[in-house]
């Protein structure tokens, strides 16, 4: 990863001066955990070499035994083993998990590598998708995994403020600028300076302050209200909206040329019932985060995991989140039953439309069948796979290879097919 010259540079710097204190802070889990004698795998971390070089890696930590001390450095106490990001198939499962952000399909996964690619980027990030899709933590992800995750991630809700106050929430105003302006006030540019600036809902600034924002995006200044000194704007600007901009556009309500500035990458997050897929790996990530807060340990039942993913979600991942909220509230067991779901969540009228016709519709029985005795047929994919699972002794992976179909397709097809803990 990197070459022999920038590896002797680093010897004898703190730790902290390669990862930053996120992983090996003074109040980091990491740093606790080897304190323990505990090992850690997996855990994501940008590798700084050099002043404009970083690498996002996969962390290994462990202590090193006794014996196995005396074997090398008399220094060393532990061991960490770093691997390229994209080489770490645990992370890939569940990438950026630690921020909110996890994927099995292949919509998010792309969305994943991406993130991972910009980690060395400060070009502008414009987010679009569906209200409750999951935009802020996409833009939290893009933060912590850049070269700016040091400094501090500032969110403005754009749709929340007036015209007038959104200026001087966004560019801070100095005394006397105008009636009420009784002291300085720090604008949200200013207190972003050395980390990122995300712009919730983008598509509802008023076209005044378009105007103002396009002159900062292109200039990469900004002044308070009622100054006449500019300021260096040193913040990664990430918008998003909800709206279409293009068609904000034809309506008047977003200029195209800042439009153009703000989405020098575009990221569209696909609505929760285009990938069913990630709709269990959410679900257990949002019931560990609510069973925590109320102390409990809580987990789905099969049927209530099954009504969940076949559920339409038009209010997409928030809608989830309210209904495991609904749920734990209302059960008193450690196990999330089907009853204890919100009405509209287990109703044959809210699931996705493939889902209702396999749920919902009596199959015709094949010729030659008795009527009224089912017989489900043989999928011809199903021995092939159980026989290359068993080959490999069950890795996923490398029977993904063997059968020549992505991990992502062999998992699917496993679950349709129930092979293995489905």
């Amino acid at each position: 990863m990197a070459g022999r010259g920038t590896a002797v540079a680093v010897i004898g710097k703190p730790v902290e001066a390669l990862f930053g204190p996120r992983l090996f802070g003074p109040e980091e889990t990491l740093r606790e955990s080897l304190r323990l004698g505990r090992r850690e795998e997996g855990r994501r971390g940008v590798l700084r070499c050099g002043r404009d070089a970083a690498r996002l890696v996969s962390v290994t930590t462990t202590p090193l035994a006794e014996g196995v001390v005396s074997a090398c450095d008399p220094r060393a106490r532990f061991l960490v083993v770093l691997r390229p990001a994209e080489d770490d198939d645990t992370i890939l499962q569940s990438a950026l998990v630690s921020h909110g952000l996890v994927a099995r399909s292949p919509q998010m996964l792309r969305i994943v590598h991406l993130v991972e690619s910009l980690h060395g980027s400060d070009a502008n990030v414009l987010i679009t998708g569906e209200s409750g899709t999951g935009k802020e933590v996409l833009a939290r992800a893009l933060h912590a995994h850049s070269l700016r995750s040091g400094g501090p991630f500032v969110a403005v809700s754009c749709a929340a403020l007036p015209g007038e106050l959104l200026e001087t929430e966004l560019f801070g105003h100095v005394r006397g600028a105008f009636t009420g302006a009784v002291r300085d006030r720090v604008g949200r540019l200013e207190m972003a300076q050395g980390g990122t600036l995300f712009l919730d809902e983008a598509g509802e600034i008023p076209l005044p302050v378009q105007v103002k924002l396009l002159r900062v995006l292109q200039e990469r200044v900004f002044e308070r209200v009622g100054e006449s000194s500019p300021r260096v704007l040193d913040a990664r600007i990430v918008a998003a909206t909800n709206r279409d901009p293009k068609e904000a556009i034809r309506q008047g309500l977003l200029r195209e040329d800042l439009y153009y500035r703000l989405r020098v990458v575009p990221i569209h997050v696909p609505p929760l019932r285009e990938r069913p897929e990630d709709v269990e790996l959410i679900a257990r990530y949002l019931l560990a985060r609510i069973g925590g807060r109320a102390g409990r340990a809580v987990q789905l039942s099969p049927d209530t995991l099954a009504a969940l993913e076949r559920h339409v979600w038009p209010g997409n991942v928030r809608e989830l989140e309210n209904a495991l909220e609904y749920a734990v509230a209302i059960g008193r067991g450690q196990t999330v039953h089907l009853e204890d779901l919100p009405a509209e969540i287990r109703s044959p009228e809210s699931v996705l439309p493939e889902a209702r016709v396999v749920s919902f519709q009596a199959p015709a029985p094949r010729r030659g069948v008795v009527p009224g005795l089912f017989v489900p047929p043989v999928d011809p994919e199903e021995a092939p796979i159980r026989a290359a699972l068993e080959r490999n002794l069950w890795n996923r992976s490398k029977a993904a290879a063997e059968l020549g179909m992505s991990r992502t397709k062999l998992w699917r097809r496993m679950r349709e097919l129930r092979i293995g803990a489905f």
